[in-house]
């Protein structure tokens, strides 16, 4: 426990039946918060229960809630068809969520807010690693653009109500993220969940081959869900960030609300087939549609920040793709 956050807290999980949320409310529970015997309480209100895109729903939830911590990861999330396609839904969704969850906390006199972004806010080309200084220095990837912004958009509106009213919002970039509870959707899916449906539907029906999207070439940093759990609560235990830092004349200054958070586990997405491939054991060829997006070329977060904290994840993406494959198995079986 920390002075930061305690034990006798009201934690509020926007999101928490999600990949993300659900994996966060784990931490919570293993850390001893949300301990009703001890005074705290998760409020993990359901979609039915608690629209986020209603801004008056949550103003009036907030007032009869009163949480003291707010985690934010709820969101529209989709791999590149999904944001391709819907790139307005992307937008306005997201923005309107965080604005009212954000915005709510703040008014409703919430003590800490954490936010969780994506590692797409960062410029299509940005120099590898990528630092959290990164932001705003180029290009967007443009398959992913509208989601990038709506996340970017969070994190200044955090940075803008830490400096302005002192409100003390933290941002979490987390790189991309898989595990129990992924979404499996054949359209709407992220590139790990896709390539385990797609390899077990093969070998369900005999296929000898799978086309996959892209040349395979570009490299990517994958963060179990747990882990990103785990880091969670570490961040809400132990960072305590600044208004900004650097010298009072310098119109750069930067805010030292942002941290990434990843693996430090890069893989070719080839490479990432053929393991996934090995684990449902499908054994027909692999070929590449190169006339598909690849997305951008390489994605890997700078997490240096966060390590000299102390936090470091846990585990691997060989064994974090075996357990989410039995997931995947264990969901077409409740259905």
């Amino acid at each position: 426990m920390s002075n930061l956050i305690k034990a006798n807290d009201r934690f509020f999980i926007a999101g928490a039946r999600g990949m993300a949320g659900s994996a966060i409310c784990k931490a919570l529970r293993k850390n001893r918060y949300g301990d009703t015997s001890m005074g705290g309480e998760l409020l993990m209100p359901t979609r039915q229960e608690l629209d986020l895109l209603d801004g008056e729903a949550v103003k009036n939830w907030y007032k009869i809630n009163r949480p003291d911590i707010v985690i934010l990861a709820a969101a529209k999330v989709g791999g590149i068809y999904a944001n391709k396609t819907y790139p307005a839904d992307f937008l306005l969704e997201n923005l309107k969520i965080q604005t009212n969850v954000i915005e709510g906390a703040w008014k409703a006199g919430v003590r800490r807010l954490l936010f969780l972004g994506s590692s797409c806010i960062y410029p299509k080309f940005a120099e590898q690693p990528i630092k959290e200084d990164s932001l705003l220095t180029g290009a967007l990837e443009p398959t992913n653009e509208s989601y990038a912004i709506a996340k970017i958009t969070g994190i200044k509106l955090c940075d803008s109500l830490r400096t302005q009213y002192g409100f003390d919002a933290i941002s979490l970039m987390p790189t991309n993220l898989y595990g129990p509870g992924d979404n499996y959707h054949p359209q709407n899916c992220h590139v790990l969940p896709a390539l385990i449906r797609r390899f077990h539907e093969a070998k369900h029906v005999g296929a000898s081959s799978v086309t996959c999207w892209g040349t395979g070439a570009p490299l990517r940093e994958f963060l179990h869900s747990e882990d990103l759990g785990e880091a969670c609560v570490f961040v809400l235990e132990n960072y305590k960030a600044n208004k900004v830092e650097g010298d009072s004349n310098d119109n750069k200054k930067k805010s030292t609300s942002l941290l990434n958070v990843g693996s430090g586990e890069e893989v070719k997405i080839s490479q990432l087939a053929t393991q996934i491939a090995e684990v449902v054991q499908f054994e027909g060829k692999i070929y590449w549609d190169a006339s598909m997006p690849d997305g951008t070329p390489r994605k890997n977060l700078d997490t240096n920040r966060l390590l000299q904290l102390g936090w470091k994840p846990k585990i691997s993406l060989s064994a974090g793709i075996h357990q989410t494959y039995k997931d995947y198995l264990t969901s077409l079986e409740a259905k």
